[in-house]
């Protein structure tokens, strides 16, 4: 007995199988599986992060381990100590793309990333495993006062702005998983439009697992301030495996009167 497939399953098909790939790339750092009190402390360590943000991450994690499954959504199993919760791709990340490594470089060309930003974006920002490894953005928007790097960037660089906002629209007391994401966090987009700028392109991340057992956990921030508007969009994709993979990102956006 045959089965035909449906046009909309065939496509569905070749859209999985052309994100089923998996780049050879060896990592310049590695923490080891499962999560505790050492592997935090390491993670903000490696991010030479103030102490609030240890102390927050501590936090979540105390909170993370108290908090039950949540009842929404499927049957989820999952074993969390059977999970890596930080892997470092690259030594820095890029200016351009002839600064990524050549393998990660190649994994974002065959999904269309640089493609996509010369015809249409006014910025990128390509995350690999637990780091951005590439982040660009127009001059001229630099000009007018708009900030768009990744989020560990901005804690070092504005850290004032990042700690008035940040969990404050997904606090870690909203799930376990905003409580997961916000003890382990890694990389993610830090947006800020200023008040009456309008950005006429869009702003994308891409996000990509490789590793086998890996979990990544970007924390994104936006903040559009009055009268100003921004077009901002995610992707996230990753190789298909035997064991488990964890993706659980939070995304905050603040909007100011007018804005969007």
């Amino acid at each position: 007995m045959s089965t035909d497939l449906s046009s909309s399953t065939k496509e569905q098909i070749g859209e999985i199988n052309k994100h089923n790939f998996r780049t050879e790339s060896t990592p310049v750092f590695k923490a080891k599986k499962g999560l505790n009190a050492e592997i935090v402390n390491q993670i903000s360590d490696l991010k030479n992060e103030p102490d609030w943000m240890r102390q927050f991450r501590l936090r979540s994690l105390e909170i993370f381990e108290s908090k039950p499954m949540p009842a929404w959504g499927g049957n989820i199993s999952l074993d969390f100590q059977d999970v890596y919760y930080y892997l470092k791709p690259a030594d820095h990340m890029g200016r351009t793309w002839d600064d990524v490594p050549d393998e990660i470089k190649q994994t974002f060309d065959k999904l269309g990333i640089p493609e996509a930003e010369k015809k249409f974006l006014a910025g990128v920002k390509a995350q690999f495993e637990s780091e951005v490894v590439y982040g660009s953005l127009k001059d001229d928007l630099a000009q007018k006062g708009v900030i768009f790097l990744d989020t560990d960037t901005a804690v070092r660089e504005h850290e004032d702005l990042v700690r008035e906002y940040f969990a404050t629209v997904i606090p870690p007391e909203d799930n376990k998983f905003a409580a997961l994401n916000s003890a382990v966090w890694s990389g993610g987009s830090f947006i800020y439009v200023p008040k009456g700028v309008k950005i006429e392109f869009p702003l994308q991340a891409y996000f990509r697992i490789n590793a086998e057992s890996m979990g990544q956990f970007e924390r994104t921030l936006i903040l559009v301030d009055e009268g100003a508007q921004v077009h901002y969009v995610e992707g996230c994709t990753a190789p298909m495996y035997s064991t488990e993979s964890l993706h659980s990102a939070v995304v905050e956006v603040v909007v100011k009167k007018g804005a969007r």
